[in-house]
């Protein structure tokens, strides 16, 4: 076996049907431009995988978006002459065939194998030999190929390794486009007793009320889910509203709310809560997680571009819809579905909010603006322009140690800007830009 990152040790059971799925997920990416998590949610072959199966094509699929530009530059390597223009389902094929050998742990017999019948079954049968031969190559010198590779950069596209080392340096660059050639582990935020809990689910505590798991299986088979002692969240998504402080008994507004996470989190500390979000069905999973949690909420089904609450709270968190760059380790499939342009569109919708947002607040409060981006326009960029244009505004200062937040979570204008790369050694986290605002006036 010449490779083994990313590994899924258990075959599937029904090893055609799984790799078929992981096919059409891959093409309803890249060639669809469908996110993943929806083309899993929708009624597909993968829908009709059960769940041993389900996680080996998962796997295949992510790890193949996740090593896409590696994989590209192996198979070119191994081509004579580049694959026509039409030979899309070859060259899909050849990107699992190829994840397989060389970062999943398939056995190279079924890997080539499976390959080649899957190749025949799809109508391609004329380029059977050719897969055969691809696939053959990179079992014998693949290992060797992938070694002289630059990973972190092949599988980076141009705008972001651009943006990234502008906005960060070149060693900062690097570090979060190899952070991203990992899935990330499964981080629970905890209503209490962070390290009871770490205990019980063999996991451990990592700042504030999260618990790491590195291997979790089903979430649902978790001790504490059906009682509601916690939810899946990333540690970096849950300092966002831990930075507006004690809640206890305040007015919360949680704009773009859903799926609920950080609702939950107010609703634990003690705040009345009005989660808002655009869509009614991202707020009915947030309602059910709710329920499960034993926790409430007003919900509030609205464009916040449109709506006026007819009053003022206390506290507002804005966790702004954005580009989701500091989420790849999560979802390999975004560096194929965003460009520049995508950033471009989310920043002006972030103005109108933020804009909207800091007039329902009341003074002496704190509005928390969010974004699980790397891009400093979506970041940086949106609060020091806002300051610029509101002098009843001023910014709030992170304070380490509070909630998990740690020094190198703090830039020198007191944001909170968390790395993908940060606590590496321990499984690191998801990129996150948090600013901290005070109405003043």
């Amino acid at each position: 076996m010449t490779g083994a990152m990313n590994a899924n040790p258990i075959p599937p059971a029904d090893a055609d049907a799984a790799r078929a799925a992981a096919l059409d997920m891959l093409q309803d990416v890249v060639r669809r431009k469908r996110p993943l998590d929806l083309v899993m949610a929708a009624t597909s072959p993968f829908a009709r995988l059960d769940g041993r199966d389900r996680a080996f094509a998962h796997n295949l699929a992510a790890t193949a978006l996740r090593r896409l530009g590696q994989i590209d530059a192996l198979i070119a390597t191994c081509l004579e002459t580049p694959l026509a223009a039409n030979a899309r389902v070859t060259q899909d094929i050849l990107r699992l065939g190829a994840a397989q050998l060389l970062f999943t742990g398939t056995a190279d017999h079924a890997a080539v194998a499976t390959a080649v019948d899957l190749t025949r079954a799809r109508g391609q049968a004329r380029m059977a030999k050719l897969v055969n031969a691809v696939l053959r190559r990179l079992q014998r010198e693949g290992a060797a190929m992938v070694a002289r590779q630059d990973a972190v950069q092949l599988n980076t596209p141009d705008w972001l390794w651009q943006s990234w080392q502008d906005a960060f340096g070149d060693t900062a660059c690097r570090a979060i486009a190899q952070a991203h050639l990992h899935p990330a582990p499964l981080d629970l935020t905890v209503k209490d007793d962070p390290d009871g809990w770490a205990a019980r689910l063999q996991g451990r505590a990592q700042g504030g009320m999260t618990v790491r798991l590195d291997d979790p299986g089903p979430v649902r088979d978790l001790p504490g889910y059906a009682d509601g002692a916690w939810w899946v969240q990333d540690r970096a998504a849950a300092l966002p509203a831990a930075m507006l402080g004690e809640v206890g008994g305040q007015d919360i507004l949680d704009l773009c709310a859903a799926p609920g996470g950080k609702t939950a989190q107010l609703c634990a500390a003690g705040a009345r809560v009005t989660a808002l979000d655009r869509s009614d069905k991202r707020l009915a999973v947030l309602t059910e997680n709710l329920t499960r949690l034993g926790l409430a909420a007003e919900t509030v089904t609205a464009d916040a571009t449109q709506w006026t609450p007819g009053r003022q709270f206390d506290g507002i968190l804005l966790d702004a819809p954005c580009s989701a760059t500091g989420t790849i380790r999560r979802h390999p499939d975004l560096p194929h579905l965003k460009g520049p342009g995508d950033v471009a569109k989310l920043v002006a919708l972030q103005e109108t909010l933020l804009a909207r947002a800091a007039d329902w607040l009341r003074p002496s409060g704190r509005l928390i603006f969010a974004t699980c981006s790397l891009q400093p326009e979506e970041g940086p960029d949106r609060i020091t322009a806002f300051l610029a244009n509101r002098d009843d505004f001023e910014a709030v200062p992170a304070t380490v140690g509070e909630s998990g937040i740690t020094a190198e979570m703090v830039t020198p204008e007191g944001w909170l800007r968390c790395l993908p790369s940060m606590e590496a050694e321990t499984g690191g986290m998801d990129g996150f830009f948090t600013a901290c605002l005070r109405r003043i006036a």
